[in-house]
């Protein structure tokens, strides 16, 4: 190990605590994300023609919240721990052992936005192209959350920002939580917003969402330490990158048929 690579000091995973009552940094973050896409969807919301209002926006985000914590904890749990959940059925509802899957996560927010879709009489991708947008700020601070804790750590590499994770090991590991962070948080956020300002046809913010998470995504996997209970298939692929492959696909598609294609995604209604 070089002398020059930075140990990771260890941050206490509790950020506040008043007695019994202890706030943990991951669920810290994921309430910071939930306050930003609030935010930023009532100021939407509020612009003239926009097509919502408070309530809708209320009521979209808690329906993407509850998408979010079901489809996070049951994609985990199928996903990445099956062996662990034949064994002990329970271990389902045992959130707070740990364990959330993003594109669990994403499905159970496509059925939420899908649920509130048709209870709102607006056609899905009028809601999916206002929520896409929302989405990567809390992304980012997740992995953050990652970072602080810890956990999720990259390969072993030499390359002078390297970071030595003493859980993992005493050799320097790409910061692949920081990597994350950048291209999905700030990178999809931009990308993101600078598509909806445009105001481009329906289904191009959403397909744009899935194609560039899924890319990025499938990046860092190259450099992001397996899960140690499924290790690489053919030696090579995640079961990150494997579930990345089908959303960049889908992405694709959605762009290309929201272009040639629009009345498949609204009447070829604009993203308002």
């Amino acid at each position: 190990m070089s002398q020059s690579h930075w140990v990771f000091p260890g941050f206490d995973p509790i950020a506040i605590q008043i007695g019994p009552l202890a706030v943990h940094w991951y669920g810290l973050m994921y309430l910071l994300g939930f306050v930003f896409a609030w935010w930023m969807a009532n100021r939407r919301a509020a612009q003239p023609g926009s097509g919502w209002n408070r309530d809708q926006v209320s009521d979209v985000l808690f329906y993407g919240f509850l998408g979010v914590i079901l489809g996070g904890r049951l994609g985990y749990v199928f996903f990445y721990q099956f062996d662990t959940f034949l064994a002990d059925p329970l271990y389902l509802i045992k959130i707070w052992t740990g364990g959330m899957s993003f594109h669990g996560g994403l499905i159970g927010v496509i059925t939420a936005l899908w649920l509130f879709a048709r209870k709102q009489h607006k056609t899905f991708f009028a809601v999916s192209d206002f929520i896409a947008p929302l989405i990567p700020f809390g992304l980012g601070a997740g992995r953050i959350g990652n970072f602080i804790n810890g956990e999720l750590w990259g390969r072993t590499t030499e390359v002078p920002w390297g970071i030595v994770f003493p859980a993992a090991g005493m050799l320097p590991r790409h910061p692949s939580q920081l990597y994350q962070f950048a291209l999905e948080g700030v990178v999809l956020l931009i990308i993101l917003n600078l598509a909806w300002r445009a105001r481009p046809p329906r289904g191009v913010v959403s397909g744009l969402f899935l194609l560039c998470y899924g890319l990025f995504r499938f990046m860092v996997e190259f450099v992001r330490e397996p899960d140690a209970q499924l290790g690489l298939y053919l030696d090579l692929f995640s079961m990150g990158q494997l579930l990345s492959m089908p959303m960049m696909l889908a992405g694709a598609l959605m762009l290309w048929a929201a272009c040639r294609r629009p009345r498949w995604f609204g009447n070829g209604e604009k993203t308002a």
